[in-house]
């Protein structure tokens, strides 16, 4: 299949970076002070993808057997990003990553990065990667009013590059990216090794799956 694409749009957890073992270790050093059992990190990695605030759920109420109060919730959410902000910046990009999107944005695609990680979060990661210098616009999951599976941060992205959604493609990990990118109109693009809830995305609803991030420069070259 061919691909008339002006931009790339990547996903950043899973796809561009490994964050689960940071983002275990965050949430169950707050499960502890909340005097919860710890969780597997295979567990942890299941609830990735959605957001800070539903993985804090989650893990709060798998530990404790019990649904969660706004109270707890707050008080687990100030907790996880306290011991966080501590880790973020200790995760690597995967192998070929940092190659891949130095080609890419030579060879003239505009690049974006988005992603349901909080601003506070994501901007550091990318740095501390050293992948910032090849995004032209970061969309995290609190920039907009609305994040993936809604459509509203790829039009965001797309409007703001002047670009069609038809032109442009998502590149992510899980069902999260599939519909937000069906939604927009995007081409998706997935990779096989990130985080999408313990499930296999099923190939006929992408465009294309890659090995890795490497191989979309093959794909697109």
């Amino acid at each position: 299949m061919g691909f008339d694409v002006k931009a790339i749009m990547f996903d950043l957890d899973g796809t561009l970076v490994h964050t689960a073992p940071e983002i275990a270790s965050a949430a169950n050093e707050m499960l502890a002070e909340l005097k919860l059992p710890i969780l597997q990190e295979q567990q942890i990695e299941r609830f990735i993808g959605e957001g800070a605030q539903l993985l804090i759920r989650r893990c709060v109420e798998v530990a404790s057997g019990t649904p969660v109060g706004e109270a707890t919730l707050q008080q687990s959410k100030a907790l996880f990003y306290q011991h966080y902000a501590d880790r973020v910046t200790f995760s690597r990009p995967y192998e070929g990553v940092v190659d891949s999107l130095a080609i890419l944005k030579q060879q003239g695609f505009r690049l974006a990065c988005v992603t349901n990680k909080p601003e506070r979060f994501t901007l550091p990661l990318l740095r501390s990667a050293a992948l910032a210098e090849y995004f032209e616009i970061v969309v995290s999951g609190d920039t907009l009013a609305k994040k993936k599976p809604d459509p509203m941060q790829l039009r965001h992205i797309c409007a703001q590059l002047n670009v069609l959604e038809t032109e442009a493609m998502l590149v992510g990990d899980s069902y999260t990216d599939v519909l937000a990118a069906h939604a927009a109109g995007c081409y998706i693009v997935t990779v096989p090794y990130g985080y999408n809830q313990g499930r296999m995305i099923d190939e006929s609803q992408v465009d294309a799956t890659i090995e890795n991030i490497p191989a979309l420069v093959g794909l697109l070259t």
